[in-house]
């Protein structure tokens, strides 16, 4: 290589050199908001190596080694409660798992919508409640299924019964209402990585179906879905790496006294413990992290899984 070949070469490897620094520096504001708020808060599971009871210093406290990892089961009546917490979580976990293929069927019926303004609107107002807080979503169920609401109110009204029904103290059909709910809630949202990833299927696969005289229902069943199928798969490994988590917000709003032996997931018994009135910071915190653990181990298994089926990990 000449001077000339040698110097550009050296351009062309600063330029790269100076590009990946550029792309670094980039993610570095990401790479602090990752490190705050997902592994700096693991300093506080040293709460549960101790007897913590506020306003006290946590070194004014009792260091009590692994106790709050064994008395979760320490008695009957805490084996109870918390088996039947780990049942609810399954259960709403479980349903989520099952029908995750709902948001999927969605995306390619609203695809099959050729009236461009009408599949808008559609896919706008099935969208728009991943954004109403769980707050309002309670409101709105509370007017329409109250004792006085108005579902009550008409059926009265109407003759149908002469009680009111207490639909939100309903204990019986916990599990059926709050996953309608989620559904009715996420099902848009869900469906927004099936759309785009319809929108990357070749159209010559569809053109070449319809010239062999395959029709709308046959080119969904043999192009559409086994193509958004490893998307669905990739989506549906993830939910059960997070089986256990449920999250809060939407099991506290509607819990009350009647429905909270059916209504308490396993994220909503800790904050009760934490921060709802128990005052058992170190016992939520023990709990927190054996769910951490879980999670991680279910992360790492589905992620083998992937690999030994697919060829393919998500890690």
């Amino acid at each position: 290589m000449d001077s000339n070949q040698i110097q550009t070469a050296n351009r062309l490897r600063a330029r790269k050199k100076w590009y990946s620094i550029k792309l670094f520096l980039i993610i570095i504001p990401f790479l602090v908001l990752v490190f705050l708020f997902s592994y700096y808060p693991l300093y506080g599971w040293r709460y549960a190596l101790y007897d913590y009871r506020p306003p006290y210093k946590l070194s004014d406290c009792e260091f009590v080694g692994f106790k709050w990892f064994t008395t979760l089961f320490s008695n009957a009546t805490k084996r109870k409660a918390f088996l039947q917490v780990m049942k609810n979580t399954f259960v709403m976990s479980g349903l989520h798992i099952i029908f995750s293929w709902i948001p999927m069927a969605f995306a390619i019926l609203l695809n099959e919508i050729k009236l461009t303004p009408y599949k808008k609107v559609v896919q706008t107002l099935t969208t728009l409640p991943h954004f109403i807080s769980w707050v309002l979503v309670y409101t709105l169920a509370y007017s329409l299924l109250s004792n006085s609401g108005a579902v009550n109110t008409f059926a009265i009204q109407s003759g149908w019964y002469t009680e009111p029904k207490l639909f939100l103290q309903d204990s019986e059909h916990t599990y059926l209402f709050m996953w309608l709910l989620g559904i009715w809630k996420g099902t848009g949202w869900s469906a927004i990585m099936y759309i785009a990833a319809i929108a990357g299927i070749d159209s010559e696969l569809y053109d070449a179906a319809y010239v062999d005289g395959a029709n709308r229902f046959q080119t969904m069943w043999h192009i559409t879905v086994p193509s958004l199928l490893p998307t669905f798969f990739v989506l549906l490994l993830l939910n059960v790496a997070s089986f256990l988590n449920n999250g809060v917000e939407q099991y506290y709003v509607f819990q009350n006294s009647f429905n909270k032996e059916k209504i308490q997931v396993l994220d909503l018994y800790v904050y009760n413990l934490g921060l709802g009135g128990q005052g058992g910071y170190s016992v939520a915190t023990a709990i927190s992290i054996m769910k951490s653990f879980v999670s991680l181990t279910l992360l790492f298994s589905v992620n083998s899984l992937s690999k030994l089926l697919r060829g393919d990990s998500i890690l």
